[in-house]
């Protein structure tokens, strides 16, 4: 099921510009464009007139054109023009609109409300001041398109001890180091946070390319589920017995923030946007960029896996499926998005 009365990422803020971009999210087809004010807008990807996608006309001075017949709609739906109206087209009738539908923009993200407009409070928009501080967290970000159902592939971000078999060769290290992992679990109006501990262990390779270390670490994993769509994590690693466990005392190591936003496209597909930022050597854009190229290949073997995944279950079902141990935060999280879908949706 696909939860409407909801925030989810629409885009990077960055990526919408006066060139329309079509994207699909909970299955319905949306076009993201900024009119000539620099405004960002989302309407329905469809011309009331003719069905032509608004994706494929432009922006023009009244607002975005349609590229089949003229028409011209405003950032509210409405249309604002039609060709012909001196010659017999007089009046505008307020039936020709489309659906338009509530922005945000906060953090270089651009969150969208894709169920009833009235019941947008922005207020439930997550914070995420890191994308504003270039000097103290530095960050790249990007977007995936995976073909898996986003509650799949949010199961996986909520479930870690994956990371030594994954993502041995990046961020993962030691599989036993995450299995045996200290880890908290809280509940959460509106998710879980997640606290996972792993003092004394080998750093693992992403780390180790990072920061010079002399010895072992210890280990720290913070992460929040906000349902539905977003996980927020800050990780890493400083010296044994530095003060890895007190987040006043993680300085001189390795340190890392992972913004994860999970935007259904269709049931079985999926927009992930996701951001690193680098808490080391912040003054190096190389630092920056290798640790981007580390997580975008930890990222795309997770991609590969849920993919696989999906497809399996598509074939045979998840009937049956057993929890062990390590699930305790997945299991969690999809408690707090059951309490969402719970009464069903009307819309």
């Amino acid at each position: 099921m696909l939860l409407k009365n909801a925030w989810y990422v629409a885009a990077w803020s960055d990526e919408i510009s006066q060139k329309p971009l079509a994207r699909r999210i909970v299955n319905e087809p949306i076009v993201l464009y900024r009119d000539q004010s620099g405004v960002a807008a989302a309407l329905f990807d469809s011309c009331c007139h003719r069905g032509l996608p608004l994706s494929l006309g432009s922006v023009v001075d009244a607002g975005l054109q349609c590229g089949y017949h003229g028409l011209i709609f405003g950032t509210d739906g409405r249309c604002v023009r039609i060709p012909g109206q001196l010659s017999g087209q007089s009046a505008i009738p307020k039936r020709i609109c489309v659906r338009s539908y509530k922005l945000v923009e906060k953090n270089r993200l651009t969150w969208i409300w894709m169920g009833r407009i009235e019941e947008a409070d922005a207020s439930l928009i997550i914070d995420y001041p890191f994308h504003d501080d270039p000097a103290r967290w530095p960050h790249r970000h990007d977007v995936y398109h995976v073909n898996a159902n986003y509650v799949m592939l949010t199961d996986n971000l909520m479930d870690l001890t994956h990371l030594g078999y994954v993502h041995g060769s990046t961020v993962g290290g030691d599989p036993n180091t995450h299995v045996e992992a200290q880890t908290d679990t809280n509940p959460t109006p509106r998710g879980v946070k997640v606290t996972r501990w792993m003092p004394n262990c080998t750093p693992p390779p992403t780390y180790r390319k990072s920061v010079l270390f002399t010895g072992n670490v210890d280990r720290w994993q913070e992460f929040e589920y906000v349902a539905p769509s977003a996980v927020i994590q800050w990780t890493g690693a400083v010296a044994v017995g530095t003060g890895g466990l007190d987040p006043a005392k993680r300085e001189g190591g390795f340190s890392l923030r992972l913004f994860h936003g999970v935007t259904p496209e269709t049931e079985n597909t999926t927009h992930y946007f996701w951001s690193a930022a680098n808490g080391y050597r912040q003054n190096e854009p190389e630092a920056t960029q290798q640790l981007y190229r580390e997580i975008a290949e930890a990222f795309s073997e997770d991609k590969a896996i849920v993919e696989a995944q999906q497809a399996r279950v598509s074939e045979v079902g998840d009937k049956g499926f057993i929890d062990i141990r390590s699930d305790v935060a997945r299991v969690t999280m999809r408690r707090a998005l059951d309490r969402l879908l719970t009464p069903i949706d009307p819309t």
